[in-house]
């Protein structure tokens, strides 16, 4: 597996130079960009004091069983 990831690589780096269509060109660097984003970024101020909470809830050992966990959020799952 890690040598095909590797071959893939290669192979791209030897495509860049030759690459000319700019549209292309932006998607590669907005991907880029996207990639190295943070998730934590992208979430609302809602959802980031639910894990925050969440966070806090495992300090103090204030945990619900999976059970439950599954049932209230089942429909994402």
């Amino acid at each position: 597996m890690e040598s095909k990831i590797l071959s893939k690589k290669l192979e791209l780096i030897q495509w860049l130079p030759t690459l000319e269509d700019k549209v292309v060109i932006e998607k590669l660097i907005k991907s880029k960009k996207e990639e190295n984003k943070d998730w934590l970024d992208s979430i609302s101020e809602k959802e980031k004091s639910a894990v925050e909470q969440g966070f806090n809830n495992t300090e103090v050992n204030n945990l619900a069983p999976h059970v439950t966990a599954r049932k209230i959020y089942e429909k994402w799952l």
